[in-house]
């Protein structure tokens, strides 16, 4: 998945919304979800996940995003599946309970994640920081430091990679099909990466004082962040939906 979460640039509609309106959008969906019972309603707000990536212009990514969740759902699933005892036996240990709660329990997860990943693909981090100073009046350090933390998501992403490559170019068979194998085989890995990201992280702290971090204040912005029509008819569409979740 690498690279999947990186901006796309476009001129979509969800490309010219306003950040702070992304974000709510996304933040209402996985409210919804959160709200609603009905198995049917979290199918459909998977659906609207995706049919807005495709509007975008990042379905591809969308679709890999969802390909991951599913892998990592299954694995969920069967865990619920195993440990929820309540209800009426269908099949060996499995329950109608605990299939149930297992289905919305996945459907969840992903209805939740799909659009702020979404989101993340469509919104310049700047643009997203920026808002939230001069909108939310959120402190620049904490919107400095929300930003900066979705930003080196791929960056890291990118280094494991790197680390793998590595370790393969050396013999190490990390394409094997034991899942308990490749986990022992990653572990190690996780002390590279983190010395790396420590270096990273110091690297960029330095370069945020020599910009003069500590003289940023919400009229430090020179781009003006304002509501459209568009924004108000996606303030709408996210009051439908919990709506409807709570109905």
């Amino acid at each position: 998945m690498t690279g999947v979460m990186d901006y796309s640039e476009g001129s979509t509609v969800f490309h010219k919304m306003n950040p702070i309106t992304k974000i709510a959008l996304s933040l209402g969906i996985c409210i919804a979800c959160f709200l609603s019972d009905s198995i049917v309603f979290l199918l459909i707000l998977i659906a609207i996940d995706l049919a807005i990536g495709f509007a975008a212009g990042v379905g591809d990514k969308a679709k890999a995003i969802f390909k991951g969740l599913c892998k990592m759902c299954l694995f969920l699933f069967v865990l619920q599946l195993i440990f929820v005892r309540s209800g009426n036996t269908i099949f060996l240990f499995v329950t109608d309970r605990g299939v149930d709660i297992a289905a919305k329990l996945v459907l969840r997860l992903m209805g939740a994640t799909l659009p702020l990943a979404i989101v993340l693909t469509v919104t310049k981090m700047n643009d997203l920081s920026n808002a939230l100073v001069s909108i939310l009046h959120v402190p620049y350090k904490y919107a400095f430091t929300l930003t900066t933390a979705m930003r080196f998501i791929p960056v890291f992403m990118n280094e494991m990679n790197g680390i793998i490559e590595a370790q393969t170019a050396r013999g190490v068979e990390f394409d094997t099909k034991s899942g308990i194998k490749k986990i022992k085989l990653i572990l190690p890995l996780c002390a590279p990466l983190l010395i790396t990201s420590v270096r990273k992280a110091d690297s960029s702290a330095v370069s945020a004082e020599v910009r003069g971090f500590n003289l940023r204040t919400a009229s430090s912005a020179y781009k003006k962040y304002t509501f459209a029509a568009r924004d108000i008819a996606a303030f709408a569409f996210v009051a439908v939906l919990i709506c409807a979740a709570v109905l």
